[in-house]
């Protein structure tokens, strides 16, 4: 992705923080004498902070930032937004934490090939965003509380590819799903464009009790209007790629960071999940429109002398694909795959060669039911309002 022997001298390098809030150059760190004077400063409860306010053209090589740990609501009512050429509508408006892959506001140690959460704490984005007129960053404070940010981007000045295009970042709730209607990842995103991955949580509803595995839904990727989608899954944790179950790991391009559940409930399932793909060395085009889906739809395997599951499943009308299926196991005596409903969220990242707005994000649902669970404990480095 990166020639790190290049010398291309017409891309001038630039650093913004509370240090060179401008990324003028030869003018970083010059508060107290050059000694550390304004590495951060405090956000207030319901504070707009511009973070960016620069023209182009040019290019945004990495982003990091860190806040201090807290309780998950809060975290999650930070929000990210950029505005790209002095459009009024964000073209990314993203919670701040699901923007780095750190959904459902736990962080956990984390690293793909365009995201990291260092040891839980660090957030880093590696991801371009180039810019051709004018680039404004700002952060809103949500929360009920002061929070400390301390913050880094890292770009170029210079010529942007005519072939580049520009980053744009959605989030989107349903919590619930609905019944036999696929939670959409990404839409209305007007082509030339391209998608470039996602971060995806799954809050897993563990009502009905005969589900054995919730992810068997497929994801699907409808490009310029189609009607039936040109790319198709074969469910959650192959497009993940692994399979048969997932639990936590990590590669460059796919992985689970966050797999948790309670260890004393002694369920099937997960309580909370999160999964991330990013489509670099496959890359997914489109020229008018794109909308990518996932299913809601898990397992059910009924044990032998239990087939009143059978009956249930049936009365409830949701067994989905070819029905079911007689293993005759001495574990397992019927199995179907069937509709489910859960909580899903998802951060979709898209270039795209207009720039163009994006649904600002809806606090209350982004926060709404993330809170703490009772086996949770705060982090050992949490200060402040805790729980």
């Amino acid at each position: 992705m990166f020639d790190p022997m290049r010398i291309d001298l017409t891309q001038a390098p630039r650093t913004i923080s509370f240090e060179n809030p401008t990324g003028a150059a030869g003018m970083g760190g010059t508060v107290a004498g050059g000694r550390k004077g304004a590495p951060f400063r405090m956000i207030e409860p319901g504070e707009r902070v511009t973070l960016a306010d620069i023209e182009g053209p040019g290019t945004v090589r990495h982003v990091w930032c860190t806040v201090p740990p807290m309780r998950p609501d809060h975290l999650r009512a930070l929000v990210l937004e950029v505005h790209y050429d002095g459009h009024d509508e964000p073209s990314v408006s993203v919670p701040l934490p699901d923007f780095f892959g750190a959904v459902h506001g736990r962080p956990v140690p984390y690293a793909s090939a365009l995201q990291s959460t260092q040891e839980g704490r660090g957030y880093n984005s590696w991801i371009p965003m180039p810019f051709r007129q004018h680039l404004r960053v700002e952060l809103v404070n949500a929360s009920p509380r002061p929070v400390q940010l301390y913050y880094q981007i890292d770009l170029t000045l210079g010529p942007v590819p005519a072939d580049a295009g520009v980053l744009h970042a959605s989030f989107r709730r349903e919590n619930p799903t609905v019944l036999r209607r696929d939670f959409t990842i990404a839409d209305g995103f007007r082509g030339p464009g391209r998608f470039v991955g996602c971060n995806v949580g799954v809050r897993v509803f563990h009502e009905p009790a005969w589900f054995a595995w919730y992810g068997e839904g497929e994801v699907k990727m409808y490009l310029d209007g189609e009607s039936h989608p040109t790319w198709c899954g074969t469910g959650l944790e192959d497009y993940v790629g692994t399979a048969y179950g997932m639990g936590a790991h990590q590669t460059p391009y796919q992985g689970a960071p966050l797999v948790r559940r309670d260890p004393q409930a002694g369920r099937p399932n997960p309580d909370l999940v999160s999964f991330y793909r990013w489509h670099l060395p496959d890359p997914i085009v489109f020229e008018r429109s794109l909308r990518v889906t996932i299913q809601q739809i898990g397992a059910v395997m009924v044990p032998p002398g239990d087939e009143h599951l059978r009956d249930e499943v049936d009365a409830a009308g949701v067994v989905a694909g070819t029905g079911w299926t007689h293993v005759g196991g001495s574990t397992v005596e019927w199995f179907a795959i069937a509709e489910r409903v859960d909580d899903y969220c998802a951060t979709a990242f898209v270039a795209l060669e207009q720039v163009q707005g994006v649904v600002p994000v809806d606090v209350a649902a982004a926060v709404a039911d993330v809170g703490r669970a009772d086996y949770e404990r705060p982090s050992a480095f949490e200060v402040g309002v805790t729980g």
